[in-house]
């Protein structure tokens, strides 16, 4: 499968990377939605179609969170649909925590009620962002970034939200790892509704050079942490520094974060003030 041209990349925009900590995040903020507990999905059922007064706060409290990471993936936004009151949920975000860059990918639209959708928010800027409609029922998405010069020596971010049932999920991540074979430098990241002993993620790992750094940490559900839904998956060639799930229920999961240090061979477009200085 072939991957989208890159743009050229001017030197004074780059810096390298040697030394470089990108501070990663992936959230499903469930469209700004905070679920206590199960009975709130059905008590608190109709803020997934009709705006809640409450949803803006919780989207102020999820911008103060994600302030101190380079580079968010986000699942479950609502890309401008009449219960956020037509509000871009990543565009917001994005301006509340100051990343000078973000994404909408559009997966699946309810009317003008609710248009369901991935999100990047980035300090860094990418050279390249492609859009894929997963296998499957429509609605699933694959949001791929591409931050670097050429293409061998470029870092690609994947952005998932997988499907419910694992015979869709086994397809979508077939078609994920087709995808990114033979890249060097690759994270993937999102809400793949399952678990990293299941069947879905060993065939990821097994078919391409991933690895599951975050281990039997509970991001689901928020109120009472038991599943790992959500993943940050890298490439041997990224080392990681630190991972994490923080404790900030604003949803009905949890955020997920990891720090990784940069190869040398690797040049990113942002300014170096904007990036965390590995110890």
């Amino acid at each position: 499968m072939s991957l989208p041209a890159l743009e050229p990349q001017s030197p004074e925009a780059c810096i390298e990377s040697p030394g470089v900590t990108l501070r990663l995040a992936s959230f499903n903020i469930q469209t700004g939605i905070s679920t206590g507990s199960y009975r709130e999905y059905v008590t608190g059922s109709w803020r997934h179609v009709l705006p809640s007064s409450r949803r803006f706060a919780n989207l102020d409290r999820i911008a103060e969170v994600l302030k101190p990471f380079d580079i968010v993936g986000l699942q479950e936004v609502d890309g401008g649909g009449i219960r956020s009151r037509l509000v871009i949920q990543t565009q917001y975000l994005a301006e509340r925590a100051g990343f000078k860059h973000w994404h909408n990918q559009i997966n699946r639209r309810i009317g003008n009620i609710a248009l369901h959708s991935n999100g990047l928010l980035s300090r860094v800027r990418p050279m390249m962002i492609h859009d894929y409609k997963l296998p499957g029922l429509p609605g699933r998405g694959a949001l791929l970034a591409c931050f670097g010069g050429a293409e061998g020596e470029a870092l690609y971010l994947c952005i998932l939200h997988l499907a419910l049932s694992r015979r869709a999920r086994l397809k979508q991540l077939a078609f994920v790892a087709e995808l990114i074979r033979g890249l060097p430098h690759v994270v993937v990241m999102g809400d793949l509704n399952c678990g990293p002993d299941s069947p879905e993620i060993r065939l990821l790992t097994r078919t391409t050079a991933l690895t599951e750094p975050l281990w039997e940490l509970g991001t689901f559900p928020s109120w009472r942490p038991r599943k790992m839904l959500d993943h940050i998956l890298v490439t041997p060639s990224l080392a990681v520094d630190r991972v994490r799930v923080l404790d900030f229920a604003c949803s009905d999961h949890l955020p997920i974060a990891m720090d990784v240090r940069l190869p040398g061979t690797l040049h990113l477009a942002a300014q170096r003030s904007q990036l965390a200085s590995a110890a």
